[in-house]
């Protein structure tokens, strides 16, 4: 059975628990006191239990008042903390938000976004999850994430998609190689390499585009994925100079600056550029969610994200 309970009859049940007089709560309530015995009687009648025993000379709490003095403040309390969180995230100024990320992302631009983010709205709590690209798009379908970034996801309906970050891919390869005295690589001179890239399965319109720019190039590329975390894997595979990475390049700088006798080339005739994007629900677009994306926004420009990268 569900029972209504207005909270200003808890308000005026406490008022007079507190000053076991109806005369005085009333004055306190600023109200009459026949208006307030009529609300305590009504706030009985729904509980069906008296709450207070009274007398010409005193009133005192029952059994079931002692017991609603003591949790009618914990509900009131909830409720004061549920309006104000929920004003709170209407507003946009503090709430969670839950957002899923492209390991690609975790090299100068995840950690950009989550300090600016910090800064700007200190009330909201990121809670950041690595997430390869091609699992984001239903992430946030599916309300499992609000806030993506994603290497050149897909069209995907419901999901609101925003290019963050665009860069070069560059090649990353061991000092040995024997193109690694070249200061730029053309793309065809790779037609005699093998191509070491992501998996398609984890950015595949990534991987497509890389395949496309080599068939424009004039040759099908020889490509070998690994399966691994990104820059472990890159790093093993490349350490015995034969194979080359192709990666966004602050991806390939960062493995560059971690791995032993290791280089990175631009790629050029075509230029091969990695979009990264940052995605939303359309259907739940909150004030937080849009704090993030004008974060995200000033931070892109700011940094000159957007600026097609240079031949």
């Amino acid at each position: 059975m569900s029972i209504d309970i207005h909270p200003r009859l808890l308000r005026y049940f406490l008022a007079v628990a507190e000053e076991l007089h109806f005369g005085h709560a009333a004055t306190r309530l600023y109200i009459s006191q026949p208006s307030l015995s009529h609300q305590i009687r009504k706030l009985e009648e729904t509980l069906g239990a008296p709450l207070f025993v009274r007398s010409s000379r005193r009133v005192q709490l029952t059994t079931a008042g002692r017991t609603l003095l003591q949790e009618a403040p914990v509900a009131l309390a909830a409720l004061e903390q549920a309006v104000q969180r929920t004003r709170l995230a209407g507003s946009g100024t503090t709430t969670t938000i839950r957002m899923g990320y492209t390991p690609v992302a975790n090299f100068g631009t995840f950690t950009v976004l989550l300090d600016a983010l910090r800064e700007e709205h200190p009330g909201l709590t990121i809670v950041a999850r690595e997430i390869f690209s091609a699992e984001i798009p239903e992430r946030l379908c599916a309300g499992d994430l609000d806030i993506g970034l994603a290497l050149s996801p897909p069209p995907t309906d419901g999901v609101g998609s925003e290019v963050l970050r665009r860069e070069a891919v560059s090649a990353l390869l061991s000092t040995r190689h024997h193109l690694a005295a070249a200061p730029k690589i053309p793309l065809a001179e790779l037609r005699d390499e093998t191509l070491l890239l992501f998996p398609r399965r984890l950015a595949p319109a990534y991987y497509d585009d890389i395949v496309a720019a080599c068939l424009e190039a004039g040759f099908t590329p020889e490509v070998c994925a690994f399966e691994d975390p990104p820059v472990n894997a890159m790093l093993a595979r490349l350490s015995g100079g034969h194979e080359i990475g192709l990666a966004p390049a602050s991806f390939a700088e960062h493995a560059a600056n971690l791995g032993t006798a290791l280089t990175v080339r631009d790629v050029v005739d075509p230029l091969i550029a990695a979009d990264l994007s940052v995605l939303w629900p359309t259907n739940d677009l909150t004030p937080a969610i849009e704090n993030v994306l004008a974060t995200a926004r000033r931070r892109a420009e700011r940094h000159g994200w957007l600026h097609r990268p240079a031949a």
